[in-house]
């Protein structure tokens, strides 16, 4: 067996969710943190992480030497092809390395040291953390940054409501009707509570989706950010000068990552959600966390940061201090 190599491996796909949520954890566990983004090809792409035999050729020969020995002390693995290549550390370092998988691996908990799988995945077993919502980096500090980094938002008039896009999904259609009713939901607060509206668009967004909603909020002051030909992304400044944050429906991370902000939270769903979204709306709910888009809700309320008390569970769990 190797030595160790005293640092902390962040493995996911190239999903940028699955990246954020791997990153966060990694760097709150007090090690040198090295991101790996690994794409296994088939068959074990398509069966992972169950298909292991074999599994160290499941990277092309020219990527293989990122994946050896020596290996690492501790490996933080988010998604389904991650959940293979931490599954493998363990008898490749013969138990040495220890192996954190984040997200449903949809296979026995035991084949890590410790699973990370969200409350309304309902996955339980003696080695399951279950946070509310995703893992992310968003903390007082990590808004203190984003504030001063993009002050020019504070041009922009008060209260800034930032609006946080998605796409859709299995079950969310968010077509034309949605849309334009999502619009008018829009102006109905901006008629309630004044300031500006921040429209973010993100990768999933439908760009005829983003454009609706620019055209019919156009004549409203704040933003609207569809991609690179905008600018740099704003998203970390306004999620620091959001007084406000709506968010659309279908995305855990992007709600969890509101909930983290502090401030009142809103979303859209006139139409039932898929069962483990809608478990997750209704816990958030219950927690006075998200608030339906015609709601009047405080200001502010409690941020939801799962990330911290979650590492300190993995950091207990390793038996480190």
């Amino acid at each position: 067996m190797s030595a160790l190599r005293d640092e902390c491996w962040a493995i996911t796909d190239d999903a940028a969710g699955n990246r954020r949520q791997a990153l966060a954890l990694a760097e709150r566990l007090g090690l040198p943190v090295r991101p790996l983004v690994l794409e296994p090809r088939g068959p074990w792409a398509w069966l992972a992480p169950r298909l292991a035999l074999g599994g160290t050729l499941a990277l092309p020969a020219v990527e293989r030497g990122r994946f050896a020995a020596p290996w690492p002390r501790v490996a933080v693995g988010c998604g389904r092809a991650a959940a293979l290549f931490t599954r493998m550390l363990r008898p490749l370092s013969g138990g040495a390395c220890r192996t954190v998988q984040i997200l449903d691996p949809r296979m026995a908990p035991g084949n890590w040291d410790i699973v990370i799988a969200p409350q309304h995945d309902g996955l339980t077993g003696a080695n399951v953390l279950a946070p509310l919502g995703s893992l992310n980096p968003v903390d007082a500090e990590w808004l203190a940054d984003a504030h001063d980094a993009w002050e020019a938002l504070a041009e922009l008039p008060s209260p800034r409501i930032g609006v946080l896009l998605g796409g859709p999904r299995h079950g969310i259609a968010m077509d034309h009707a949605w849309t334009q009713a999502f619009a008018n939901g829009l102006r109905a607060m901006h008629e309630r509570h004044g300031g500006s509206l921040l429209v973010l668009a993100s990768r999933r967004t439908p760009p005829r989706l983003a454009e609706t909603l620019r055209e019919a909020l156009c004549d409203l002051p704040g933003l609207h950010w569809q991609g690179r030909a905008d600018g740099p992304n704003p998203y970390p400044g306004v999620l620091a000068w959001a007084d406000r944050l709506v968010a659309t429906p279908d995305s855990v991370n992007m709600l969890s990552e509101a909930c983290a902000v502090g401030c009142a939270v809103h979303t859209f769903a006139p139409r039932p959600l898929p069962d483990k979204l809608a478990r997750f709306h209704r816990a958030l709910r219950e927690a006075g966390l998200l608030h339906p888009l015609n709601a009047d809700a405080p200001e502010r309320q409690p941020p939801l940061r799962e990330t911290e008390r979650i590492a300190a569970g993995v950091r207990l769990r390793l038996g480190w201090r």
